[in-house]
Protein backbone atom coordinates (compact mmCIF):
# COMPACT_ATOMS: atom_id res chain seq x y z
CA UNK A 1 0.00 0.00 0.00
CA UNK A 2 3.01 2.84 1.00
CA UNK A 3 4.29 1.76 -2.80
CA UNK A 4 1.26 2.55 -4.47
CA UNK A 5 0.85 5.75 -2.31
CA UNK A 6 4.47 6.53 -3.38
CA UNK A 7 3.33 6.37 -7.26
CA UNK A 8 0.37 7.79 -7.27
CA UNK A 9 2.34 10.77 -5.12
CA UNK A 10 5.35 10.99 -8.29
CA UNK A 11 2.49 10.50 -10.93
CA UNK A 12 0.79 14.00 -9.11
CA UNK A 13 3.92 15.62 -9.09
CA UNK A 14 4.18 14.88 -12.55
CA UNK A 15 1.35 15.65 -13.87
CA UNK A 16 1.86 19.56 -11.90
CA UNK A 17 5.00 20.05 -13.46
CA UNK A 18 4.17 20.56 -17.21
CA UNK A 19 5.31 19.35 -20.69
CA UNK A 20 9.08 20.18 -20.00
CA UNK A 21 9.09 16.92 -17.31
CA UNK A 22 7.02 14.96 -19.73
CA UNK A 23 9.82 15.85 -22.96
CA UNK A 24 12.32 14.71 -20.48
CA UNK A 25 10.38 11.37 -19.63
CA UNK A 26 9.43 10.66 -23.13
CA UNK A 27 11.72 10.10 -26.44
CA UNK A 28 11.88 11.97 -29.06
CA UNK A 29 10.09 9.86 -31.74
CA UNK A 30 9.17 10.03 -35.69
CA UNK A 31 5.90 7.93 -36.79
CA UNK A 32 5.89 7.86 -40.37
CA UNK A 33 2.89 6.72 -42.31
CA UNK A 34 3.81 5.67 -45.97
CA UNK A 35 1.01 5.88 -48.77
CA UNK A 36 0.53 5.59 -52.22
CA UNK A 37 -0.88 8.19 -55.03
CA UNK A 38 -4.12 7.41 -53.80
CA UNK A 39 -3.65 7.89 -50.12
CA UNK A 40 -3.88 4.30 -49.11
CA UNK A 41 -1.06 2.76 -46.75
CA UNK A 42 1.43 0.54 -48.08
CA UNK A 43 2.66 -2.54 -46.12
CA UNK A 44 6.40 -3.53 -45.85
CA UNK A 45 7.67 -0.18 -47.21
CA UNK A 46 11.12 0.08 -46.29
CA UNK A 47 11.54 2.99 -44.81
CA UNK A 48 15.00 4.58 -43.68
CA UNK A 49 16.13 7.99 -41.96
CA UNK A 50 18.87 10.10 -42.83
CA UNK A 51 21.14 13.78 -41.00
CA UNK A 52 21.95 15.53 -44.53
CA UNK A 53 20.75 15.31 -47.51
CA UNK A 54 24.09 13.98 -48.77
CA UNK A 55 23.87 10.64 -47.02
CA UNK A 56 20.09 10.56 -48.22
CA UNK A 57 21.91 10.93 -51.98
CA UNK A 58 24.03 8.45 -51.32
CA UNK A 59 22.01 6.13 -48.85
CA UNK A 60 24.86 5.69 -46.52
CA UNK A 61 25.09 6.95 -42.95
CA UNK A 62 21.41 6.40 -41.91
CA UNK A 63 20.70 7.46 -38.29
CA UNK A 64 17.87 4.59 -38.32
CA UNK A 65 16.33 1.87 -40.53
CA UNK A 66 16.15 0.25 -43.04
CA UNK A 67 12.38 -0.91 -41.10
CA UNK A 68 9.26 -1.90 -42.95
CA UNK A 69 6.07 -0.90 -42.52
CA UNK A 70 2.97 -2.32 -40.89
CA UNK A 71 -0.66 -3.35 -42.15
CA UNK A 72 -1.38 0.16 -41.95
CA UNK A 73 2.05 1.93 -43.48
CA UNK A 74 3.30 2.81 -40.44
CA UNK A 75 6.91 2.80 -38.69
CA UNK A 76 8.50 4.64 -35.76
CA UNK A 77 11.57 5.45 -35.07
CA UNK A 78 13.19 6.40 -31.67
CA UNK A 79 15.03 8.11 -29.55
CA UNK A 80 15.84 10.76 -32.05
CA UNK A 81 17.67 14.43 -31.83
CA UNK A 82 15.70 17.59 -31.93
CA UNK A 83 16.00 18.18 -35.33
CA UNK A 84 14.93 18.01 -39.26
CA UNK A 85 15.96 14.17 -40.83
CA UNK A 86 15.42 13.17 -44.45
CA UNK A 87 13.24 10.28 -45.12
CA UNK A 88 13.43 7.46 -47.96
CA UNK A 89 10.90 5.53 -48.50
CA UNK A 90 10.73 2.66 -51.04
CA UNK A 91 8.23 -0.41 -52.12
CA UNK A 92 9.19 -2.07 -55.16
CA UNK A 93 9.47 0.30 -58.46
CA UNK A 94 7.48 3.40 -55.54
CA UNK A 95 9.91 5.76 -53.92
CA UNK A 96 9.29 9.17 -52.49
CA UNK A 97 12.86 10.62 -54.19
CA UNK A 98 12.57 14.21 -55.24
CA UNK A 99 9.21 14.58 -53.01
CA UNK A 100 8.23 14.78 -49.47
CA UNK A 101 12.15 13.81 -48.18
CA UNK A 102 12.83 16.43 -45.56
CA UNK A 103 10.97 16.61 -42.45
CA UNK A 104 10.27 19.65 -40.36
CA UNK A 105 12.00 19.95 -36.82
CA UNK A 106 11.32 17.32 -34.43
CA UNK A 107 9.58 18.46 -31.36
CA UNK A 108 11.09 17.38 -28.33
CA UNK A 109 9.70 14.16 -26.65
CA UNK A 110 7.12 13.95 -28.76
CA UNK A 111 6.02 11.58 -30.93
CA UNK A 112 6.27 13.34 -34.31
CA UNK A 113 4.13 12.48 -37.32
CA UNK A 114 4.97 11.97 -41.11
CA UNK A 115 3.08 11.35 -43.92
CA UNK A 116 5.44 10.10 -47.10
CA UNK A 117 3.65 9.77 -50.58
CA UNK A 118 5.49 7.19 -52.39
CA UNK A 119 4.86 6.88 -56.32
Amino acid sequence: MKNALSILALLFVFSLTGTDANAQILPTSMKITVLNSLGNPVKNAKVTIYETREDYEKEENAVAGPAFTDQKGRVTFKNLKEKRYFIQAVKDDMNNYGEGEQTDKLKKGKVNKFNIIIS
